[in-house]
């Protein structure tokens, strides 16, 4: 889809080629599936269910192709599917934990699998770009080290005590964090619907808590939230530090050279407190991780650089709304987490949240 959208031919062969792509693979699986018995009639009765939201789907991708520019509709779904990739980091650490692997090896793979996109893209840049001076590589190291580091530890320590629905409420907070950053070390000041926005979102994270206290143990669950809660707080000073850093390398560099530092400075953590043969995994272990690094950071990294671009910041932020509920529907999907009315009614007061503080 992010190379379809992204290349230069027509929006519209682009569309075409994707629904034949799509039917086509729908077709082969569900083949596929029904020639080995999987396809069961509780399978049968649930892809009934879901037709109608499908087709509501449908309706409004194309009441939304009609009415955007060729411009506006690539920038929208390279949007939605950035949102859609981050959405599904939660998961995978969720998927590869039971098979034994740690957290920071767990990111050391992460990273490793990721680390040759970001080092030539990266390299890319500096030969186009302005040469970085001391000053920079200071900044850069303080910038990676809080974002794709600090805040990627702390959240993979964190899924081990808590949801991926609550994880990803939590860290979708770091909008109001960055508003607070700066009004406490900026001086900048502090409105009044922001202040409603900063209510709004953390009684929509207390709602998810208790969904998750009614599930598992009490201290587990505040200690994971605290993790999780850690790691919007890193995340949240790297938004924070990394806006002149844009301004002056571009947004696609920038991140580059982020995740470069990141990469590096997590793999010296790995050396630093596992062996080597730590790295040997079960196969599973390995597949989780480069799933993780290619659709959870390779491309939603570069899809958000890219709907920046052509649409804005303000309205690739509104997009990527949509992730709290991804996550939580995957959660449920794919992990077998359960899903309340408590949840939904804390992810709802989340996203209104940062809808309102969103706003200008």
């Amino acid at each position: 889809i992010f190379l379809f959208l992204s290349s230069p031919i027509p929006i519209e062969a682009g569309r075409a080629c994707l629904i034949t792509f799509f039917l086509i693979s729908a077709l082969i699986s569900s083949t596929s599936a029904w020639s080995q018995g999987l396809m069961t009639m509780d399978g049968v009765v649930l892809g009934a269910a879901l037709l109608p939201a499908m087709l509501i789907g449908n309706y409004l991708g194309d009441r939304l192709f009609a009415k955007s520019s060729a411009g506006t509709y690539r920038g929208l779904v390279i949007a939605l599917l950035a949102a859609l990739g981050f959405s599904l980091k939660a998961i995978f650490v969720k998927l590869a934990y039971p098979y034994g692997v740690d957290a920071i090896t767990l990111l050391a793979l992460r990273m490793g699998f990721a680390l040759p996109v970001f080092l030539w893209v990266g390299l890319a840049g500096q030969k186009a770009g302005a040469s970085l001076t001391r000053d920079d590589w200071l900044k850069l190291f303080a910038l990676g080290c809080l974002g794709y580091y600090g805040a990627s530890i702390l959240d993979f320590w964190g899924l081990q005590y808590i949801s991926a629905g609550l994880e990803r409420l939590i860290l979708f907070t770091y909008p109001t964090l960055t508003i607070l950053i700066g009004v406490i070390f900026q001086g900048k000041p502090f409105t009044r619907r922001e202040g409603i926005a900063v209510v709004l979102c953390y009684l929509g994270i207390g709602f998810a808590f208790v969904h998750d206290l009614g599930l598992g143990d009490t201290r587990s669950v505040l200690m994971g939230g605290a993790l999780v809660f850690g790691s919007s707080v890193s995340y949240a000073l790297y938004l924070s530090g990394s806006a002149p850093m844009i301004t002056r390398l571009g947004a696609m560099r920038f991140s580059a050279l982020a995740m470069l530092v990141s990469s590096a400075v997590t793999l010296a953590h790995f050396l630093a407190s596992h062996p080597l043969g730590a790295f040997v995994q079960p196969l599973p272990v390995y597949a989780w991780g480069l799933a993780m690094a290619l659709f959870a950071t390779i491309v939603p990294v570069f899809a958000q650089s890219a709907a920046i671009r052509r649409i804005g910041a303000g309205q690739a932020s509104l997009f990527g709304m949509i992730g709290p509920i991804l996550t939580i529907g995957f959660g449920w999907w794919l992990l077998g987490e359960s899903i309340s009315l408590a949840q939904m009614a804390g992810a709802a007061l989340v996203v209104i949240g940062i809808l309102i503080v969103s706003r200008r």
